[in-house]
């Protein structure tokens, strides 16, 4: 659902966990070690980013492995062109009503 990943994505910190496993999948000590917060910090933001399908985890050991899952962020991409297309539409027939009015 779009509105769980946009709620997921409004923290700064999870948006930081996102751009990190975007660059190679990682675990949430792994995560931790580059970052302001604790590990139980880390573990709760994926579990926000997890239940949003924004990330996957697959056990690695004793630990689990996070990497990004696409599809919601394409979604949400799509679905914020569609209705920005809509407001440029709607703007520009506003922009054509106040030239036509003046």
């Amino acid at each position: 659902m779009k509105s769980d990943v946009f709620a997921a994505l409004a923290d700064p910190t999870r948006r930081t966990v996102m751009e990190r496993l975007a660059r190679e999948p990682a675990t949430a000590t792994q995560l931790a070690a580059g970052l302001p917060v604790t590990r139980q910090a880390v573990a709760k933001h994926l579990g926000v980013l997890e239940d949003a399908g924004l990330v996957r985890a697959e056990r690695s050991g004793r630990e689990r492995r996070f990497s990004p899952t696409p599809a919601p962020l394409s979604e949400a991409i799509s679905w914020m062109a569609t209705v920005g297309g809509e407001w440029d539409d709607r703007l520009a027939a506003l922009q054509r009503y106040v030239a036509g009015a003046g």
